[in-house]
């Protein structure tokens, strides 16, 4: 007998309005954020109604489209790309009330709502669809890039309908041969004597390269001007859109720009990840130049900086979509007999305690990603609008510490929660058609793309942890000792929250010191500890903040639980405390490797590691 199982079975989607409000109003400052003078109008209750409604947008509109795109894929269809049917009017829909401009300035038709809010609006449309939210996550790069760096009537012309969502926009940076060393791309841009620039090179992995959600795809692609120097130095950043834009923003001739294959991908199946040519039909893609020849790379590291705390949120919206599929299975799904249970009993398998810490692990694990995502978006905030220089700084600095971390470590989270999201479904886990397995699937890029985890360990080390001579690193780790402080006064529902965060300080403080005196004398050892390091920092901020809810669940418990309710406060405080006494403890085990240095790592040689 053949078994048949319906299209779509994936569960539904539930924005999870309460937990974010949590972090909001108790993990960081959204009542401060409106109180600056660009975000008046964005108060608690205006954003809480905008993220309710954007809410039903995405559980009702977009989170049906996903499994659907994942099934049906983007196709190459006439040299264009045909996304799945169900993408163009949902797609439609979120232009058409306005979402993509909330976060952006109003001087180009945005909303002039705080990054924060925007971060929220991103967790909800990875949620519904991670794949279909990869056309507005790289447009918002692209707008940041050119909003800091483009000239007047660049910003005119093609941001205001970037903002809109009227058309989309790319960052072309990966060749084949170059990979992850950006310096070694081949991609040229030749002077015209209009001042244009033309264009001939290849791209790869270009997300959304080319689509038909909108009338016009922008790239932003990096290419060497003649006699450009060697290596990073000589890279430029020019717009290539893929119809010439005249001055007064209408649509001209096609320019010299193809898809010349759409990437099989292991997940974001439905994400038309595509190889570009660039001049292949004559003379070359016609380009601006942005800003000045050969600043391209540090034009295009604020596309990749706000990117990466997007690949974050991205992680922490498929961790989310994960933990609702796995919940509602386990209420349902009845096998076996829990302990406690009466004979000839068939338990959900929600009362297995094994089954138990599964769901307790990914619910606190998600709920710490949404936190450490949302802490760095409100310090980009106030990075750039604090009236105080000093703080500013200081905002900025954190922001800087916080990007590879939240990247690195919300994305490997995100690889453990949906796996343990397929083990909770077992054997139906890893049927295509329950749609879970997708979340696994689409999560692993995630960890690959805007930086590999390896190259943000390397960031953070190599560049993050020694700002002011480790001042930054310092500074933060105090704020996470006051709150050691505070816990001590805390009573015993949070003894145990008190001693763990206190202990995961002590290694970090040693993993550190450890790092700054013998790993950045020698790059070899400091690379070695890279990886464990990061892991080592993220988990310990990622505890640091779970303790503080933890105590600011207390606080509710103590009030009754205020509009978020009692029954909200108490599943808080057990989900932070589960994080902090049976998670945040696996930092231990990283001083080690941190410690071992590089030794064993570079005591083979490439024949002796292949050797079976």
């Amino acid at each position: 007998m053949t078994r048949t199982y319906p299209a779509v079975m994936s569960a539904a989607y539930a924005p999870p309005l309460r937990d974010i409000r949590f972090v909001l109003e108790h993990l960081v400052d959204l009542s401060g954020l409106s109180k600056l003078e660009p975000f008046r109008h964005a108060d608690p209750d205006t954003v809480q109604g905008a993220l309710e409604e954007f809410g039903r947008l995405m559980a009702e509109v977009w989170a049906p489209t996903n499994q659907i795109g994942d099934v049906e894929g983007s196709q190459l269809v006439d040299g264009g790309v045909r996304t799945p049917a169900v993408f163009k009017p949902a797609y439609r829909q979120y232009v058409d009330a306005g979402w993509p401009a909330v976060a952006f300035a109003p001087e180009y038709g945005g909303g002039g709502f705080p990054w924060l809010v925007g971060a929220v609006l991103q967790e909800m449309l990875n949620s519904a669809n991670m794949a279909l939210a990869m056309a507005p996550m790289l447009t918002h790069g692209a707008i940041d890039a050119l909003a800091l760096h483009g000239s007047e009537a660049q910003r005119e012309v093609y941001l205001r309908r970037m903002v809109s969502g009227e058309w989309t926009g790319t960052m072309n940076l990966t060749e084949p041969e170059a990979g992850s060393d950006v310096g070694a791309l081949r991609t040229r841009a030749v002077p015209q004597p209009d001042g244009t620039f033309r264009i001939t090179g290849q791209k790869i992995f270009i997300t959304f390269g080319d689509h038909d959600l909108t009338a016009n795809v922008v790239h932003l692609v990096l290419a060497r001007t003649p006699g450009a120097p060697p290596g990073t130095k000589g890279i430029s950043c020019f717009i290539v859109p893929k119809f010439l834009v005249e001055p007064d923003g209408t649509l001209g001739a096609r320019n010299d720009v193809e898809v010349v294959s759409l990437e099989h991908k292991l997940g974001i199946k439905a994400s038309p990840t595509c190889v570009l040519a660039f001049g292949d039909g004559g003379e070359g893609a016609v380009g601006e130049l942005i800003g000045e020849e050969h600043a391209g790379m540090r034009y295009m590291f604020t596309m990749m900086n706000n990117a990466r705390l997007g690949v974050g949120i991205q992680a922490l919206g498929l961790a989310e979509r994960a933990y609702q599929a796995a919940i509602a299975y386990a209420r349902e799904r009845r096998q076996g007999r829990a302990p406690g249970a009466p004979a000839g009993h068939t338990s959900p398998i929600v009362e297995h305690p094994d089954v138990r810490r599964n769901l307790l692990t990914m619910k606190a694990t998600t709920e710490a990603m949404r936190a450490m995502c949302l802490l760095q978006a409100e310090q980009i905030d106030l990075a750039r609008h604090l009236p105080d220089g000093t703080a500013r700084t200081a905002a900025r600095e954190l922001a800087d510490l916080l990007t590879p971390m939240t990247k690195s470590w919300c994305t490997d989270m995100a690889e453990t929660v949906t796996s343990i999201g397929v083990q909770v479904h077992g054997g139906m886990g890893y049927i295509e058609e329950t749609g879970v397995a997708q979340h696994y699937r689409d999560a692993k890029i995630t960890q690959i793309y805007e930086g590999t985890n390896g190259i943000q360990a390397q960031d953070l080390i190599g560049r993050k942890v020694p700002v002011r001579g480790g001042a930054v690193v310092a500074e933060l780790a105090a704020r996470m000792r006051a709150t050691v402080e505070e816990l001590s006064g805390a009573g015993e529902p949070l003894a145990g929250v008190h001693r763990e965060l206190g202990l995961a300080l002590d290694t970090l403080d040693a993993a550190t010191a450890w790092l700054m005196e013998r790993g950045l004398a020698d790059p070899v050892e400091a690379l070695g500890a890279a990886t464990p390091y990061q892991r080592l920092f993220a988990t310990t901020v990622a505890g640091w903040l779970m303790a503080r809810a933890a105590l600011a669940a207390r606080r509710l418990q103590a009030s009754g639980g205020g509009d978020l309710g009692a029954e909200f406060a108490d599943a808080k405080l057990v989900t932070a405390r589960f994080f902090v006494e049976q998670l945040l403890p696996s930092v231990h085990g990283l001083l080690a490797a941190v410690r071992a240095g590089a030794a064993d790592l570079m005591a083979l040689t490439p024949g002796q590691l292949a050797l079976r």
